[in-house]
Parts: structure tokens; C-alpha cells; sequence
């Protein structure tokens, strides 16, 4: 079929998380850069005190720091000019989606929030005091080659390889890996000799799904690339040991950019309900779907802002009712807690905030210091947007639990553009592990870095290694599970290959399988 690569590289470095810029911790005083010696001292001044009363209005105050003057100046701040009624600047109009039709019109202010005298006061403070360039981190240990933990595994070759997801399936016999595909729009199944078994043609891209017994809830993207429509939806395929068939009807649809999907009984009428994270793009929203029977859903809106992409559903307080964790991109970046409040209604708690320009790209709970209490691994690394720079505090950090749900960063491990890490005791020693993936890795200098694998020696030390072989695909998805039933976690990577140009490593992407899988080949102590 025919396909626009370039529009869906643009849309694969926004796919869950177009972020809206900006970025870290507090304002502090910084030296003049080389570029903008001759900016003003007062100047400077007055641009530091509109930013601390304009810049976060909507998410933390940026830091300077955090990001090169150049791309301040020719990235982030055009990109938030419009957000403050700012569409031009001089002779140049900022790009922003001014007159899109399916954006409200009252989205943008009517009129500008500042003059273009204080909005340059503002460029002056960020692109005088943030630096040249940003300092590339360091780690205390160094990434080891290791060929004795995983072998890999891959399927017969797909051109070009555009996996939007992938999933071990431990409930089928035998046990199966599912995938999807942003071109053909196909979900794929695979036998664990990964030879595939049957396939069926979904209504857009599938990003996520529900596994039931012998039904798979899909969710479906829509327009792939970032839009602020409502184009996503729900899907029904049934799945036997045989056959795949997806239903015609649809659950639900007009969603905005749904990108996973989750399920409980919120209301406790005894019908499961569904929590989609609508990612949106300038808006977009976290809901729930109310099953009220006979195949009917009413959409319930939690939090009405863009960026909502992983969700955990658990009874927090006791009281019988599932709340809910959610991760937001998009702006204001961070975790949330939404308590059940009982009547379809959630009270919002913020657990961790993060800056804006982090990128944020998965979270999820492991007990790594063995306490009983549920701590947080979080990932950031979406490298897309108006400031595509390798940034030093793109990894995975570990946030320890308190035991009242109060979480401090304990550890971090620098990792450029790292998309997902899940924790698991790979080796059976009694630690949680971690295997991190990254989309926007150093590929030409440091190619290893595309995934990692952290052996946890306890005590939060953690001993880096690069599997041989790894490097040979684009992974935008990942997954963990026990393919071959032996006890021992196994791992699936997805090949997103869809690249703009020909060099030598998009070749090396694009000629490489939809998919790999690590297979466990560690001892069990």
C-alpha cells in the first residue's frame, strides 16, 4: 500500500506524546552565554519576572538550563508564543494550529496575554542565560557487552517494519505474541516459534488491547499523525485458538487519540467498565467509559487536558472502589492519583510533577528496596517536538515509596530518548531488574544504547549491559512475559523502521524484523 513516510516519521516522534515544550526545576541565576554577551542586564531582569508570572500558568516554571539557547529561541519559545496570543513575531508567523477546524475557536486567547515589548523581555532572559550547549551526563559504570543473559529470536522479515505494538499472550495454550502494524493496520499473531498463525485487519492502527478469555478489546488510534480531532476508537475481535474476526461494531468512537486502554467496575453496578487515555494532541482528555448494557457506553470525562498515556488501576484507600494512577504528557507532565469518589466522580491528587520538556514516556510499579510498598519506575525521552537535542536527563528513574504514597528519586539512569522500562527479576536472584528501550537513542555514537538491560545487585545498584544484535532495529515498543513456559521472563521488541532519508542505519532498521524476541537464557538460581 502507499504511504507517506515522511508524515509518519513526523507522527511516530509524536505518537503518544506531542509534548508542549518547556522544562526543569526552579529559576536560578546563570552567566550570559556566549551568543548573547550584549543582552542587557535589566533586560534579563524584567524577562526572568514574566516568565515566573506567564510560563506557568499551565505547567512548572521553565529553567533555562534545561535546554540550548538556540533552541529556546528558535523552537520552544515560538512554539509557546501562540499559547500566550503571540502568532507573530517580527515578520514571522509562529507555527501553531491557529485555524484548525477541529480546534475550538476559543482555544487560543483572543487577543495577546502580554505585549511583544514584555514577550521579547522573556526571549531575552531564556536565550541570554541558558547555555551554548547542553553537557552530555555520566555514569558511573560502563555499559558492558553481554551475550550470556538473552539470545535472540526473530520472525520472517516484513518491509517496511512499522510495529505499533506488541504483546505476550501467557493466558493463550500455547502461549502467543500478538503485534501490530501502522501500515497495513493489521494485528498479526504468532506462534512461539514465531511463524504467523493468523492476522485480521483492524479499523485504524492499534496501539493497545485488552485480553478476555477468547476477546480482545483493541484501541485504535486514528489519524495517525497528531491531529485534534476525534477519529480514535474502540474495537472488538474475537480470538480462538483458530481463527481472529473482528466485530463490525464499534464500542465506542469519536476519541482523541486514544493510546491505551484499562478496565474496571468504577460505579460497581456489576458491569466492567472501560478508562481510555485520550493522548489528543492540544487537547485530549483522560475518561472512562460507563457500561450501561447491551453493548452501550457513556463517555465520562476525569480530567479534561491532553497527554494522559498510562494508567494502573488499584483500590488505593480500601474503600472497595478502584482508583486510578495516570501519567500525563503534554505540557504538564506528571503522575496523578484519581480517588473514586462513588458517584462516576474522582478527586485529583498530584503525586509527581515533572518538567515539561522531560518528555514523559511510561511509568510503572515494581518494590524494588523489598519493603512491601509499590515504588515508581518512570521514563522520559520523547525527543520530537521544538527542541530535538539529546538531553542529559532523558533515562529511567526509581521514585522509593514512603508507604503513604510520598515518593522520592532515589536513582537515575541516564539513557537519550528512553521510551519504556519494565522491571522484573530476569535472573531469579530475589531483584527487580530493569530492560529499557530507547526511540530517540545516540544511535550513531552509541548505538548500544537502543536497549539496556539493568541487573539490580541490590541496594539500588545496578550493572549495565548491551545485548549484541540489539542495535539492529528501532524499537518503539516493548514487552515482557514468558513466551516459551520455562519460568523465566522473556522480552519482545518492536521495530518502528519508518525513517525519512537513506542513510546506513535507517537501511539497517528498515532491513530488520518487525520484530526481535530476547529469549531468557540465565540460570535460575
Amino acid at each position: 500500500m502507499h504511504c507517506n513516510q515522511t508524515a509518519f516519521y513526523n507522527f511516530i516522534k509524536k505518537i503518544l506524546y506531542p509534548c508542549i515544550v518547556l522544562s526543569v526545576a526552579s529559576c536560578t541565576h546563570f552567566e550570559k552565554n556566549s551568543t548573547h554577551q550584549k543582552t542587557p542586564d535589566a533586560n534579563i531582569a524584567k524577562g526572568k519576572k514574566l516568565a515566573a508570572q506567564y510560563c506557568q500558568s499551565c505547567h512548572m516554571l521553565p529553567d533555562p538550563s534545561s535546554l540550548d539557547s538556540k533552541n529556546w529561541e528558535t523552537g520552544v519559545l515560538p512554539g509557546m508564543g501562540p499559547r500566550l496570543g503571540i502568532f507573530n513575531y517580527g515578520f514571522k508567523e509562529y507555527p501553531s494550529n491557529r485555524f484548525d477546524k477541529e480546534l475550538d475557536t476559543n482555544y487560543y486567547p483572543k487577543s495577546p496575554l502580554l505585549s511583544l515589548e514584555d514577550w521579547q523581555y522573556i526571549i531575552d532572559y531564556y536565550t541570554a542565560v541558558s547555555p551554548d550547549s547542553l553537557t552530555a551526563p555520566e555514569r558511573k559504570l560502563a555499559i558492558k557487552k553481554a551475550s550470556g543473559l538473552f539470545g535472540i529470536e526473530k520472525p520472517q522479515r516484513t518491509a517496511p517494519p512499522a510495529t505499533c505494538m506488541v504483546k505476550i499472550d501467557t493466558s493463550a495454550s500455547p502461549r502467543q505474541i500478538l503485534t501490530a502494524d501502522v501500515l497495513r493496520k493489521h494485528i498479526y499473531r504468532f506462534n512461539s516459534s514465531l511463524v504467523v498463525t493468523d492476522s485480521v485487519q483492524s479499523a485504524t492502527a492499534v496501539v493497545d488491547l485488552l485480553i478476555n478469555h477468547q476477546t480482545m478489546i483493541t484501541c485504535n488510534i486514528g489519524i495517525m499523525s497528531p491531529n485534534n480531532g476525534k477519529h480514535g476508537s474502540i474495537g472488538i475481535v474475537t480470538n480462538d485458538e483458530k481463527h481472529m474476526q473482528a466485530d463490525s461494531n464499534l464500542i465506542f468512537d469519536k476519541l482523541a487519540r486514544p493510546v491505551q486502554l484499562n478496565s474496571a467496575d468504577f460505579n460497581r453496578d456489576g458491569k466492567m467498565d472501560l478508562l481510555v487515555c485520550e493522548f489528543g494532541n492540544l487537547t485530549g482528555a483522560l475518561s472512562w467509559l460507563e457500561n450501561t448494557g447491551q453493548g452501550k457506553y457513556n463517555r465520562h470525562v476525569i480530567r479534561a487536558l491532553p497527554g494522559s498515556m498510562q494508567t494502573y488501576i488499584r483500590d488505593v484507600n480500601h474503600d472497595g472502589l478502584p482508583d486510578i494512577w495516570a501519567l500525563f504528557a503534554q505540557g504538564e507532565e506528571g503522575i496523578f492519583l484519581f480517588i473514586n469518589k462513588g458517584n462516576g466522580s474522582f478527586s485529583q491528587e498530584e503525586i509527581i510533577r515533572f518538567p515539561p520538556i522531560y518528555g514523559s514516556s511510561y511509568f510503572e510499579f515494581a518494590d524494588f528496596n523489598k519493603d512491601g510498598q509499590p515504588d515508581i519506575l518512570y521514563t522520559c525521552g520523547d525527543n520530537a517536538d521544538y527542541s530535538p537535542v539529546l538531553k542529559p536527563y532523558h533515562g529511567l528513574y526509581i521514585y522509593l515509596n514512603d508507604g503513604s504514597n510520598h515518593f522520592k528519586q532515589t536513582y537515575f539512569f541516564p539513557m537519550f530518548g528512553c521510551f519504556k522500562a519494565i522491571a522484573r527479576d530476569f535472573n531469579h536472584d530475589g531483584n527487580m531488574d530493569i530492560a529499557a528501550i530507547s526511540f530517540f537513542a545516540d544511535n550513531v555514537r552509541h548505538p548500544e544504547e537502543s536497549f539496556i538491560y539493568l541487573n539490580n545487585k541490590g541496594n539500588m545498584d545496578f550493572e549495565p549491559y548491551t545485548i549484541p544484535g540489539t542495535s539492529a532495529g528501532r524499537w518503539l515498543t516493548m514487552d515482557a512475559g514468558d513466551i516459551d513456559g520455562d519460568g523465566k521472563p522473556d522480552i519482545v521488541l518492536g521495530n518502528f523502521a519508518i525513517t525519512p532519508g537513506t542513510t546506513p542505519l535507517a537501511q539497517t532498521w528498515q532491513g530488520g524484523p518487525s520484530f526481535i524476541v530476547l529469549k531468557n537464557i540465565m540460570q535460575k538460581n
